[in-house]
């Protein structure tokens, strides 16, 4: 990939077509497109690969006029995404990389089926095209935002999913935590179990529980705040969360894990380095976000 934030997405073929007489949509979309079957004309209509003077129309019954231009994209529908707690980063024909914003789950749980990231760019996915499916191959704590992955190919998440630690070459987090390391940079290493209250925490039993690796270093700090860069070497649940709170840096807005303040009112952890590589292309992937304004200005004496 040449750019962070290069993305490809199945090209346009967009055919333009004059009306010459005052008309209706749908019988002028039967006439120029003589080729294609009145089903199929009718499902390029509903899926938003018809424009008028530019504007995608769903409406049959849109009046047309002379001099009106319409557009037909057979590559794929004019429809443009938009919403405020994702942001599409990258999409080719196999994944799709986007940024989720703090709150948003990653997949749907018990209490929310519908707002959730995967829900929200598979109805994408699915409006671009009525037959494609999205898979999961990662998540993100519902208050932890960053950079997801999701996949097009249910083979190709099992493949991911099963050889996450070869394909996921960088893993970068930037986070504000109560108290100020008294080590400025080091690297954890426990092994992390769930109790009963569902909470994660350390063990040095490597029978009971999964080896996690955390690497940290303070950036910046201004009271009891300090601003902290952290690489992760393993993907286990809650591992940063867990890791800076048994220093006694428990991350801001963390009550799970001990944190005593919520000056951000959100969990003040973001994922804003990705590297990995295409499971397909073999090409190196490479996505970065910049850091929260309140991140820094919280831990900045300037």
């Amino acid at each position: 990939m040449k750019g962070a934030n290069t993305g490809h997405r199945t090209p346009d073929n967009i055919r333009s077509y004059r009306v010459e007489e005052e008309t209706t949509l749908l019988p002028f979309l039967f006439s120029v497109l003589g080729n294609l079957s009145r089903t199929e004309v009718k499902s390029m209509l509903k899926y938003r690969h018809v424009a008028i003077q530019g504007k995608a129309v769903t409406q049959f019954d849109t009046p047309l006029e002379p001099g009106d231009t319409v557009q037909v994209n057979f590559g794929r529908s004019f429809y443009k995404f938009s919403n405020p707690q994702v942001r599409i980063m990258y999409e080719d024909d196999w994944i799709i990389v986007i940024e989720k914003a703090s709150g948003l789950l990653s997949v749907a749980n018990d209490t929310s089926k519908d707002r959730n990231a995967f829900r929200i760019v598979g109805d994408y996915v699915r409006h671009c095209n009525p037959e494609a499916r999205l898979y999961v191959c990662h998540r993100l704590d519902q208050f932890t935002s960053g950079i997801l992955i999701f996949s097009k190919d249910e083979e190709l998440t099992r493949e991911m999913r099963s050889n996450w630690d070869f394909y996921v070459k960088e893993r970068r987090y930037m986070c504000v935590t109560e108290n100020i390391p008294s080590v400025k940079e080091d690297t954890i290493e426990s092994f992390l179990v769930q109790n009963s209250r569902m909470q994660m925490f350390s063990t040095d039993n490597d029978e009971e529980g999964s080896r996690a690796v955390t690497h940290y270093r303070v950036i910046q700090s201004r009271g009891r705040y300090a601003l902290v860069d952290v690489e992760i070497f393993t993907g286990k649940k809650n591992q940063i969360r867990v890791h800076m709170s048994e220093i006694g840096c428990p991350i801001a807005g963390d009550m799970k894990y001990g944190a005593e303040t919520n000056p951000g009112r959100r969990l003040m952890l973001h994922n804003y380095r990705l590297a990995f590589i295409h499971p397909v292309t073999g090409e190196m992937m490479r996505f970065s976000l910049s850091t929260p304004s309140m991140f820094r200005k919280l831990t900045s004496d300037k």
